[in-house]
Formats: structure tokens, sequence, C-alpha cells
């Protein structure tokens, strides 16, 4: 026998409630039939329960009497019929009908699947029958004397298949369609909530907080009295003010759910959730509240554990994250996973979290982060350089695909890419490939499969996007850059904080920060379409701010300035530090609107306030304004303390309105402005199948699929898939009759030609 497998038997042996016998069923059949039980009774509170390999329970059942925990070797489904309600300490779908009470590892008393005839199976509802509208599932996890506090109250699942699918939320949170004002009860939203009821619990986001304490927010919980189309009537009327017109508009997020998992005591040993490698399953329009152990590794509400590829096929779709004293969603060592449309509201630490780094290939489509707040460094945890200061979204591989996703009154980040290398810690970890195998890869040289669509607001904190601080400027080939596309920042302290090299970004819209781009590393640095409005202090920053030193190109192509009063800061500063001699800045369709400067203490290019370094070089950076003086004559501006200006003063002058107390610009011609990078395609897409079910006959199968390129074609058994949003973000296809047991394999195909390998396939059952 398994020395480890033993060692868990005699850790348990001496717990208190170890010495009860444990209640086993002897077939199949209901929870509340005394004849599903070996003792011939229904099981009781302090009971420990065993669902045996093979045999299906229903549970049909609203008991208080909290069971001690269960071991799920067999099937427990929910009856989605009935208002049901299970109180218990610990919750293991695992196979081996040994009953045991450690909530976290799993390997020590662990059956390999295929060594398993039957998966265990806990299911709250399913795909094809969630728990109906009119009904209620609860779970409340309960901490019992004696198990171990550091790993339950807890729902854990090694090597089985846990579900919940809750009654369908057309969206979970949708933005405002008007201005919601004080003393106002009703909500204007911008689109339909079928599926929202009266009763329903609802969080109205912050939209005016920029500049206010860390420990205060303007997002406002209320209760839905009435809905009438697409207008909410709340129990009391708001206390804040909630932008809803125009481009920057705040959220309502719904938060309650017909299935709810939460702690019994919120101000006690809280519970958590988990899979383990091996396991399957999707939760789905699920309330997970009050869980998460604060400053507990391992220890979150939705936490997936080293799981590598064998989620693939599993979703986190629909639900409400709400109060947690530690990460919302962990996705740790697990590729394939697909996260959309949930809301994450209230948080200590991080709220989305990809953990060490290893995580590919997973998708965060559509996902509300609201205040996720600043907690501690968790002992032991696996990147060390991780402070867990509250971002909303956190990673350390990029090789994943972040879409169309909100960060808002979040902690110290929106969205933080951080990947610090030191000298205890190397980089370089055994990452996925395309062919299914692993290779060892310095993690700060993957870029994007996508980073498209998303936005952040109304930060208490300090950054909007930071994306790279730490990575000592080693990123992705020119040929393979980070690409951003239609990133939107607004009420915020720092918006945009790029200190990788190879960047693309497309579609830049900051609005109302004290800081645009700021202590950016220009370094292949390409943008495209930027709009910066209402940003007064450094709207466009220097490279590495302070102490203003670029390394290599900097390209902007559209560039507008709005209403943007910096009180003698200019709108661009110059870097003057230049290294590697290859520096340069150029600007392409520069416009200033708004302006109003009738002082002329401003410039639209200086060097700027702030510590500055002597500049050190031969040359100094060449910041060049493509038609600036018109169509053809280029403008060229220096720094005045530069060597190059000093060695041609007399070809320079200043010019009104455009340079400042320390720069000044000379007509320069034919010089071209750079050709922006062509981007090699040369990463094949990747699919998911998310749900395969039988229907008239036929076998309807759905998914997502994700590519950094365009998905042009999804095969599914060779047939080709219909696309359902843009880029085979999601498809489906039905199939003629397939048998149980047959294989469904899809393949994803984009418009460079390359074609999936590493293939997902799944069984219809």
């Amino acid at each position: 026998m398994n020395s480890l497998y033993i060692a868990a038997i005699f850790s348990v042996s001496f717990l208190p409630g170890a010495e009860t016998v444990p209640v086993r069923t002897i077939k199949s059949g209901a929870w509340s039939d005394p004849t599903t039980w070996e003792s011939k009774k229904i099981p009781k509170a302090g009971d420990k329960v065993i669902i045996r390999t093979g045999h299906k329970v229903l549970y049909d059942v609203a008991s208080t009497e909290v069971i001690r925990g269960m071991q799920i070797s067999g099937e427990l489904r929910f009856d989605p019929t009935k208002d049901t309600r299970l109180e218990i300490g610990l919750i293991r779908v695992q196979p081996g009908e040994e009953y045991s009470e450690e909530g976290f590892e799993c390997d020590g008393h662990f059956v390999a699947p295929d060594k398993v005839a039957n998966m265990p199976v806990f299911e709250i509802g399913n795909a094809s029958n969630p728990v109906h509208a009119d009904k209620k599932a609860i779970i409340r996890l309960h901490y019992q004397e004696g198990m171990k506090k550091d790993s339950c109250p807890a729902i854990v699942c090694c090597g089985g298949r846990w579900e919940t699918h809750g009654a369908i939320l057309d969206r979970s949170w949708v933005k405002l369609a008007k201005n919601a004002v004080i003393d106002d009860k009703t909500l204007n939203v911008a689109e339909g909530i079928n599926g929202w009821k009266v009763g329903d619990k609802i969080v109205v986001t912050g939209s005016r907080t920029h500049g206010t304490k860390k420990d205060k927010s303007d997002a406002e919980e209320r209760i839905i009295s009435a809905i009438k189309g697409q207008e909410i009537t709340i129990d009391t009327p708001l206390t804040m003010n909630h932008s809803g017109e125009g481009n920057y508009r705040a959220e309502v997020a719904n938060l309650s759910r017909n299935i709810v998992i939460e702690s019994a005591s919120p101000d006690g040993e809280r519970g958590h959730t988990m899979y383990h490698r091996d396991s399957t399953g999707s939760l789905a329009y699920t309330e997970f509240r009050h869980l998460g152990k604060k400053n507990t590794l391992g220890r979150y509400s939705i936490h997936f554990h080293l799981a590598g590829e064998t989620m693939r096929g599993g979703f986190v779709k629909g639900n409400s994250i709400w109060d947690s004293h530690n990460r919302w969603v962990t996705i740790h060592g697990t590729n394939y996973l697909y996260v959309n449309d949930n809301v994450g509201y209230q948080s200590i630490g991080h709220g989305f979290f990809l953990e060490d780094g290893t995580e590919v290939n997973n998708i965060l489509d559509r996902n509300l982060a609201i205040m996720a707040k600043a907690g501690k460094r968790l002992p032991k945890q696996v990147l060390g350089f991780d402070q867990n200061e509250g971002a909303g979204f956190w990673w350390a591989n990029s090789l994943n695909t972040f879409t169309n996703n909100i960060a808002a009154e979040c902690g110290l980040y929106g969205f933080r890419y951080e990947a610090t290398q030191t000298s205890s810690l190397k980089l370089d970890f055994k990452i996925l490939q395309p062919d299914g195998t692993y290779k060892t890869t310095d993690i700060r040289t993957l870029p994007f499969v996508k980073f498209d669509g998303n936005e952040v607001h109304s930060s208490h904190g300090l950054y909007g996007v930071n994306l790279g601080e730490g990575v000592n400027r080693v990123g992705p080939d020119i040929r393979h850059p980070f690409v951003v596309r239609n990133l939107k920042i607004w009420d915020i302290h720092y918006a945009f904080r790029p200190q990788v090299p190879s960047l693309v970004v497309e579609n830049l819209d900051i609005h109302q920060a004290s800081y645009g781009v700021y202590h950016p590393n220009f370094d292949n640095h390409f943008y495209k379409n930027v709009s910066i409005s209402k940003t007064n202090t450094e709207p466009f920053n220097r490279g590495h701010d302070d102490l203003g030193v670029q390394y290599g190109l900097l390209a902007v192509d559209g560039l507008t300035f709005d209403d943007c009063r910096s009180g003698g800061m200019p709108l661009i500063q110059i870097s003057e530090q230049n290294p590697t001699g290859k520096a340069q800045s150029h600007f392409k369709n520069l416009k200033v609107v708004n302006w109003n400067d009738k002082s002329g203490a401003r410039a639209v290019v200086n060097l700027g306030g702030g510590p500055r370094l002597k500049p050190e070089f031969p040359h100094g950076v060449d910041v060049y304004v493509h038609d600036w003086f018109g169509v053809g004559k280029t403008a060229l501006v220096a720094s005045t303390r530069t060597q190059d200006y000093k060695s041609n003063e007399k070809d320079f002058k200043k010019v009104s309105f455009f340079t400042g107390d320390e720069s000044q610009a000379k007509e320069v011609k034919d010089v071209p402005f750079p050709q922006f990078p062509k981007l090699v395609d040369d990463l094949p897409p990747f699919s998911v199948i998310t749900r395969i079910k039988k229907e008239g006959g036929k076998v309807l199968v759905e998914g997502v699929a994700s590519d950094n390129g365009t998905v042009v074609k999804v095969l599914v058994n060779g047939k080709e898939a219909t696309m359902l949003t843009p880029g085979f973000a999601n498809w489906k296809i039905l199939l003629d009759e397939l048998a149980a047991g047959a294989v469904v394999e899809a393949k994803a195909v984009d418009a460079a030609g390359n074609e999936e390998k590493f293939t997902p396939k799944r069984k219809v059952q």
C-alpha cells in the first residue's frame, strides 16, 4: 500500500469524529429514502457519508442538519426541480471509498482515473437541465471541530466531475444607459437582462472615485424591487452619482444566483473550493459568497490546482463571487480553461489570478472585477515577487486570452502583468507547446494570444494597466510583439504603464487620468489611434519617467490630446538619455484640441519637470512630429540640454505653443515615418469543446476558440462549424447521431493557415 495513503488514513484516525462509522450507500436511490443507506437511516447531523462507487444518489431534501463530511465516489445529483439545502463540513469528489478529512492535497490517497471504471460525479444541475429558475440549491460550508483549519471547510474535486448549473442570465452584468444620480430609484441599462428577478442583489460600480481615499468606494449595493424591460427599480435611493452616458459608463452587476455556495460563518473559518488534476466539470450561474481563507495559500473561492490540460472543456461562466477573503478565481498550472461573464466583487488580494507563470491558452472573456483590494504576500507562494496588492486581473505568462474584461475600483492595479527575475528565481519554466509537448521557456518572451477590448476605471489605487514592470526590458521579438487593442482606461491615476519591449497598441483611450502613458520602456513601441483627454499632469511621459532613458524606437500614428490642462507640463515629454544611440520618437497625425492656454506656459513637446539626470550620451533622443509645419514638413524637436542641440543650436528655434522652455525645433525633410512591424503569425489557434448534447437525433457540439490572428474555420469531426461571434470566439455545429463513447474532435484554422495540432477530444456521453 502507498505510504502516503497509509499516512493519510493514520492522520485522520485520531481526529474528533473519527470514531464515527461512515454512513454508506447500499444502492442507488434518493437521499431521502432510508433504503438507499446501509444503516436504513437518512444521514443526520455529525455523520460522515460515503456515496459508494457505482451508486447514483438524488439529493432531494432541504436539511438544516450539518453533515460532518462526505466522500463522493459514485454520483450525487441535486434534484433540479426542488428547493434543496446541504449543510456540511467537507465534500470530496474522488475515486476510492476511504473517508478522509484532508481538504487540500489529494495525491496521497488518489486513484488514477484510468483505473477507475466510473468517474465520481457531483452535480448541481447540468447544462441540459439546470436548477429550475423558481428553485434554489444551497450549500453552506461549516467548520467541524477537529478538521484542519487551513484546509476545511471545503469542496474538493480530485479525479472526479463537479458541475453546477443555475438558471441562465442573458448577462451577469451590463453597462448603464443613462446617468444614475443621487436620490434616483431607477437604473436604465444598455442591454437585456433576461433572468434577473425582483429580490436579486445588485451592485452599481463607482465612476467618480479618482483622487478619493483608498478606503472610500462609490459602489452601491441595492435590491431589485421591480423590472420593466431595461429599467430596474431599486429598494432604496442612490447616495452617489454614477456615469451612464457617453464613452465612460459605470456597470450594474447581479450578485444573486439560484445556486449558492457559501461559508456558514463568514466571521469564522471560511470555506473554499478546488479542482485538482484529472478532474473535469464546469461552474455556471452560481453564487460563491463569503468564501476564501484570509492570508492562506491555495484557499480561494474557486481554485484550479495543477490541473494541466485535464480541465480542457470545463468553464467558469456567469457566476458571482463576492465578499471573498482571498482571490475569486485562481488558475494555477492549468490550461485551456474558459472563464466568461463572471462578476467578482470584494476580494482580499488579486481577483482573477493566473498563479505561477506556467498557465497558457486560458480564455478570460467579459469578466467584471470590482474592488479587488490589497492583501498580503501569501506564505510559501510560488512567485515571491508578487505582493498581492489587489489587481482585478494578474498574470505572469501572457500566452493567454484577455478580451472584453473590466476592472473597476480595484486596489493597486486594474490589470497587472508581472514577471520579475531574481538571483533566486529564474523564469525559465516548462511551458505547454502547440503540439502538446513541453519546452523550457523564459516566460517574459511570451506575447499575448489576445488582449482586446479591455477596460479599467475608477481605481482607488495607482494603475489602470501595468504591463511588465519588473521584466527588466526582456520580452518577445518585434515579429511577435505584445499586441494590445481597444483598451479604455478612465478615472484613474496612472493609466497605462507599458514596460515591456516590442509592443503594438491600437485604439487606446485614456480619459481623466493624472498620468496617461506613464514610465514607458520605449523600445520598438508602435501606437495607432491614441486619445488622451482630461489628463492633466503628464499625458505622454518620457522613457522610464525621471530617468528619461529610451532604448529604441517609438512610433505613434494618430494621437489626440483633448482638454489636457497640464499646468505647465508638456503634453509630450522628451527622453534625453539614448544609451543605444538608436532611440527615436516619431509622431504622426498629432492633434491638440481644447487647449485654452492663454499664458503660453505649456508646450506640446518639452522636457517636463521632476528630477532629471544630466544627459550623458553623445546623442539625445530625437522627437519627430511629422507634417507639423505642413504636409511633408516635419518638426524635429530636441532638448536644449543635449549635446546634439548644443552642436547645432543655430539651426533650432522656439515655436510658439509647440516648444517650451527646454526644447526647440527645426524643420526637416525626407524623414520617413517608421513602418509598423509586419506581425508574423506562426502560432496555431486553439479551441475548447465546452458542450456536447444529444438533440433530436443529432449531436450539438459547442465551443470556443482563440488565436493571435484570426480564426477562420473550426472543423468538428471534419465538418465546418458555424461561427457565432467574430473570429469563432464562440461556435457550434450539429452532427449526425453518434453512439455513446464516440469521440468528437475539434480543429481550429487561422487566416495564416496555421492548424491546431494539440486538438481537443471529448466523448459523447
